[in-house]
């Protein structure tokens, strides 16, 4: 049946080339281009149908078969000049035989796209029912509107972390934590505080449940609109109620019009509440961070009055940390990596780079096996502007190119800057996490330290890094090698390289078939939906694994 349809429509798409093609030429033909008769140059030629939305009438390409269509066209106009002009005004028997199997071609070309079509509606149905399943959960805050957007409404426990511009500290609200039970310790895990050495203290307990990031305000002023307005990059990941406090039902980036709001996502950081307050003497201020405190707390400090505060939820350690104290099975590793691309890919989607990718920016939560949930975090240094997207022009040495210098993409860090020179941030985050990929399976970052391991971004090549331990899958160590290529055209996105670690976890049995199709395939895809979604129901733990088959940005055919 689908012969025979492709034959018909074959022959409808012959006969209609037939007519066209044997039409006189006039002053514009049916393509949407001036005649040969017009006289234009090349470049006048496109303009009038050449745009996404222009197609032949006749012929049902969608805009990504683009190609295709300039390849009708060039072919058509030379079967017309051999053919149609020879016959002088008819295509005779052999010009019809050739436009009759060049239109069969084009309706096999359509069978295989509705082929496509089918499936990638099948995954969209498919992603709509986790995309119901999976809406975020209103934590405590969110589901107190009106508590929260004071510093006073906060009991400030213990440092939990510092960084180059900001301090982290453990937090929770009076009326809340007269409702949560004090648990004790349930073993030895890296944390963020003070207490042992180097930071290290058991799981926490969660009399805790927030964590309160205070912005050291040096140059910002003391106006909540200034701190705003400076400190902008941290508020992309806030929730739409974070700022009710400060603006009310207006959300600041609505009314500013500059960085974008990030949409929630699982293995991403989510700020509950923002606001700016008095800069208070905190515990360890003075030890830890003097300069920055204003000088009504320290003579000698410099920093403002009033501050930039996030309230978010508190975990128990980072990444690196994480990975001081265990050491990850292979296959573990991998779903670390891949919640880290899952993560990488929703924020290509939102069109936002992160360019700060590191372990200590990485948060971990473990479920009740004790396997790690991995959430990106520190945002200050994201790109999120709403009017370049990912391609940041590079006009002079003064625009911000991101921190961490060390995992900087190749594309980044050999970047000159000129009028018209522009940065492509679409892969970056994704070589980053291939760099990382080192640490969660056990190795030291080659891009970080010094000496003959020591590799520089700039300058490396391929065959200097270093090699996974063979205990790793093979897919693995060749994707891990395929995020670090250097030039971002061999380099796979985000998506497509979760796509492939997705398969390589569960779908084994499905690539080893000799003769894959794309319905069995989606029947493959039907059975891990369903699989999820009871063991999601029937579960009472959280399941890491579930989680990431669930994940809303797994898409099982790769976008271009």
């Amino acid at each position: 049946m689908a012969v025979r349809q492709a034959l018909g429509r074959g022959l409808q798409l012959g006969r209609s080339l037939l007519l066209r093609f044997t039409a006189k030429p006039g002053p514009a033909c049916s393509w949407g281009r001036p005649g040969p008769a017009a006289g234009r140059g090349r470049g006048e030629r496109r303009g009038r149908a050449a745009g996404p939305g222009a197609e032949p009438r006749g012929l049902g390409l969608p805009d990504r078969y683009r190609f295709f269509r300039q390849s009708v066209v060039g072919l058509a106009a030379r079967l017309q000049r051999q053919f149609v002009v020879r016959a002088r005004g008819g295509a005779g028997p052999y010009g019809r035989a050739v436009f009759l199997a060049f239109g069969l071609g084009l309706g096999l070309i359509e069978e295989k796209q509705a082929e496509g079509r089918r499936a990638a509606l099948a995954c969209q149905e498919i992603q709509a029912i986790f995309t119901q399943k999976n809406k975020p959960v209103p934590d405590a805050l969110d589901m107190r509107r009106r508590q929260g957007f004071r510093l006073e409404d906060y009991l400030i426990g213990q440092s939990i972390g510092k960084g180059c511009s900001a301090a982290v500290y453990e937090a929770t609200m009076p009326t809340l934590s007269q409702h949560l039970e004090k648990a004790e310790p349930t073993g030895a895990l890296p944390g963020r505080g003070p207490q042992g050495e180097e930071g290290e203290q058991a799981l926490g307990a969660p009399a805790f449940p927030f964590a309160i990031k205070m912005m050291w305000n040096i140059s910002a002023g003391s106006s909540s609109e200034a701190i705003f307005r400076k400190m902008s990059q941290e508020l992309v990941p806030a929730s739409r109620v974070a700022l009710t406090g400060e603006y009310g039902a207006v959300t600041y980036r609505k009314s500013k019009g500059g960085l974008k709001q990030l949409a929630p996502h699982p293995n991403i950081i989510r700020v509950v509440r923002a606001f700016t307050s008095s800069v208070p003497l905190l515990p360890g201020a003075l030890t830890d961070y003097p300069d920055v405190l204003p000088p009504c707390l320290h003579p000698e400090g410099l920093g403002h009055r009033r501050t930039l505060f996030l309230v978010m939820k508190n975990y128990p350690c980072t990444l690196r940390q994480y990975l001081r104290v265990n050491t990850p099975s292979p296959r573990l590793a991998t779903m670390m990596t891949l919640q880290l691309l899952e993560g990488v890919d929703h924020l290509v989607q939102q069109r936002i780079a992160h360019r700060d990718l590191k372990s200590d920016n990485i948060l971990v939560e473990l479920d009740a096996d004790g396997c790690p949930w991995l959430v990106i975090s520190d945002f200050g240094c994201c790109l999120a502007d709403e009017r370049v997207g990912l391609q940041l022009p590079f006009t002079s040495w003064y625009v911000d190119l991101g921190g961490n210098g060390c995992l900087r993409a190749p594309e980044v860090s050999t970047a000159c800057p000129g009028p018209r020179a522009v940065i492509d941030y679409s892969k970056a985050d994704a070589w980053a996490v291939g760099a990382i990929a080192y640490e969660i399976f056990g190795l030291a970052n080659p891009f970080y330290g010094q000496g003959r391991a020591h590799l520089e971004s700039r300058s490396y090549q391929e065959t200097q890094l270093p090699a996974l331990p063979e205990s790793v899958p093979l897919d693995t160590r060749q994707l891990v090698r395929a995020l670090l290529q250097r030039e971002t055209s061999k380099r796979p996105s985000a998506r497509v390289a979760a796509n492939v670690l997705h398969l390589s976890l569960w779908g084994e049995h499905i690539l080893a078939l000799k003769n894959l199709k794309l319905d069995k395939m989606i029947s493959w895809l039907l059975h891990q939906s369903a699989a999820a979604l009871l063991a999601n129901r029937l579960e009472e733990k959280s399941c890491v694994e579930t989680k990431l088959k669930q994940c809303q940005g797994w898409q099982p055919i790769p976008r271009p």
